[in-house]
């Protein structure tokens, strides 16, 4: 018998997965793409995602960067903090989401979060658990703070495994911080945050994240790193690009909305459509409001 003409090849019992951009339409995203969009002033959209079904509707909304964020502890897991998730969890959610983007076709740069005391314990360690990661189909691995990073993130690099650094608010280190606060407000700490940043540029971080910083600050060291693209959480409209979290973005938040986050799901017709209204905003500087999302 032939196949009813408006039967899918691609569904499934549980549903279909939405197909990408046409290859036409979007190039595929790699390090010297990114690099030619920071280089050329194209703003960058990231957001989170854990599964393969919500990778797929993002990477066919347009966002360029997926980043598997140990975020899941929080929006997936319950738990009150990032510090328990383990590498194990990182790598089953890293491997849903890349097998997701293998079903559409999608072109997404994928990032992975190395967990709380995964690198922690010496470069050695840090490689181990960045294989993991790539070996489940990330193409980056993400690491928080700066200092002691910076030998770590060389090391890395050195082997063929492409990072990305995040500093200010550092979620892994909340405990230190004394809580969820806004970083680099003092001469000394905004000071330290620029030094941190050049150091990790220098030893071969191709993207920074910069979470809960004044404006200001994030905006001068997008400045300053000539190489290395900011991505800003909480850190105005002055960074490389933006990222949000998933559950955040799309009005679903188990606790208060943080200040920095926008709901697009607001009179959008589709979570694709929310995906969507995010990008534009990104490329088009709306978001964020550094009157409204900003320090």
């Amino acid at each position: 018998m032939s196949q009813a003409p408006s039967e899918s090849l691609s569904a499934t019992a549980y549903g279909t997965l939405p197909p990408a951009s046409t290859p036409s339409a979007r190039k595929p995203l790699s390090l010297p793409r990114l690099r030619e969009m920071h280089a050329h002033g194209e703003k960058i959209t990231m957001l989170t995602a854990y599964d393969a079904t919500f990778a797929a509707v993002a990477d066919a909304a347009g966002v360029e960067c997926i980043l598997v964020g140990d975020s899941l502890g929080m929006v997936c897991q319950g738990l009150s903090s990032t510090v328990g998730v383990t590498l194990e969890t990182m790598r089953y959610h890293t491997e849903c989401v890349t097998r997701g983007l293998r079903r559409s076709q999608g072109v997404a740069w994928v990032i992975g979060d190395l967990p709380f005391g995964t690198y922690h314990e010496s470069k050695e360690q840090a490689l181990r658990s960045a294989v993991v990661l790539m070996q489940a189909g990330a193409h980056m691995v993400k690491l928080e703070g700066g200092g002691w990073t910076t030998e770590t993130v060389r090391f890395l690099v050195e082997r063929g495994i492409p990072v990305c650094a995040h500093l200010g608010l550092t979620p892994q280190t909340v405990h230190a911080l004394g809580g969820y606060r806004v970083q680099g407000k003092t001469d000394e700490s905004a000071a330290l945050l620029r030094r941190e940043a050049s150091a990790l540029q220098d030893a071969g971080a191709s993207m920074l994240v910069l979470e809960m910083v004044p404006a200001a600050l994030a905006a001068e060291v997008t400045q300053q790193l000539t190489h290395c693209a900011t991505i800003g959480i909480g850190a105005g409209s002055g960074t490389a690009g933006q990222v949000l979290v998933l559950h955040d973005m799309l009005g679903m938040n188990l606790g208060k909305m943080a200040r920095f986050v926008h709901n697009f799901m607001d009179g959008a017709p589709s979570v694709r459509g929310a995906m969507e209204a995010y990008v534009r905003a990104v490329k088009n500087v709306s978001f964020p409001d550094n009157s409204i999302h900003a320090w």
